[in-house]
């Protein structure tokens, strides 16, 4: 008598799949992005510009998310907003961990009294409250988009540079790294051939996070005032400017809001998601 048993099948582990709450993520940041990068072809009517005498309008086929408190088109306004909220916060977290990053992986690899005086002199940094050091730096010097992405970078910076150190202190006590040394290799070479390659994947999750903080104190900083200026606005100023349309319901306040909601909650999505080789990729 022949039994037939049925292969087993290989069960796919977590972290082998991309689920599709991530996919959603993914899809609401792209479509951000090219509104972003395409906002001037998709507006309706010139962001600046008067185009109806009824302020706080509602939505109508004209005005499809309703008109602000001077009677400006809301949808042009939020399409060109997307340009200050994505572009500002991209290119402020870009450069804190690109500095972060690298200064994290010199420091672990170099260590001694270049570690020590590095990392005191951000924890000293890290330990002034963002908001705080934002309003000071802006108030003192003025608010440009130059100095809000440098502002927001050196807030970010601290933390970027504490992550990327101690994936870098595990990966240069290990043993590839230890025979790299003994073979004389630069530390160049350490940190961009044996050390940065083995950190890459919780880098990337740990930008994505720190995006959505520079969103958030972004919005902050317009909602005082001290963000974007007329009569420019990223979505945290549209937010401030027609608060007065709030006891009505107006779509001029909640639309911005929502904007900000969706990207912020899109980016924590697909990073939740991530599969696990990437998120905890070591050596």
């Amino acid at each position: 008598m022949t039994v037939v048993t049925a292969a087993p099948q290989r069960r796919k582990g977590p972290g082998h799949h991309f689920p599709v709450v991530g996919m959603i993520g993914l899809a609401v940041i792209l479509v951000w992005a090219l509104v972003a990068i395409l906002a001037p072809l998709l507006v309706p009517y010139p962001a600046g510009e008067i185009v109806d005498f009824d302020y706080f309008g509602p939505m109508s086929e004209a005005f499809r998310l309703g008109t602000d408190y001077l009677g400006r088109d809301m949808l042009s306004r939020i399409l060109m907003g997307a340009r200050y909220t994505v572009g500002i916060s991209l290119a402020a977290v870009a450069l804190a961990c690109f500095t972060g990053v690298a200064l994290g992986m010199a420091a672990a690899v170099t260590g001694g009294w270049f570690d020590t005086c590095l990392s005191r002199f951000l924890d000293a940094l890290n330990s002034i409250p963002s908001k705080l050091f934002g309003l000071v730096v802006v108030s003192g010097i003025g608010s440009s988009i130059p100095v809000l992405v440098g502002t927001l970078a050196v807030i970010y910076t601290p933390g970027a540079y504490r992550f990327a150190r101690a994936l870098a202190v595990n990966v240069n006590a290990m043993d590839f790294v230890t025979v790299a040394k003994a073979r004389g290799e630069r530390t160049l070479y350490l940190i961009g051939a044996e050390i940065l390659p083995n950190i890459v994947g919780p880098v990337l999750a740990d930008l994505g996070l720190r995006f959505v903080f520079v969103v958030l104190l972004l919005s902050g900083l317009s909602f005082l005032g001290l963000g974007v200026q007329p009569p420019y606005a990223d979505w945290g100023a549209l937010v401030r400017e027609n608060i007065g349309g709030l006891p009505f319901g107006a779509p001029a306040v909640i639309v911005p809001s929502l904007a900000i909601a969706s990207l912020t909650i899109s980016v924590n999505l697909l990073i939740d998601n991530l599969p696990r080789k990437i998120r905890d990729r070591s050596a």
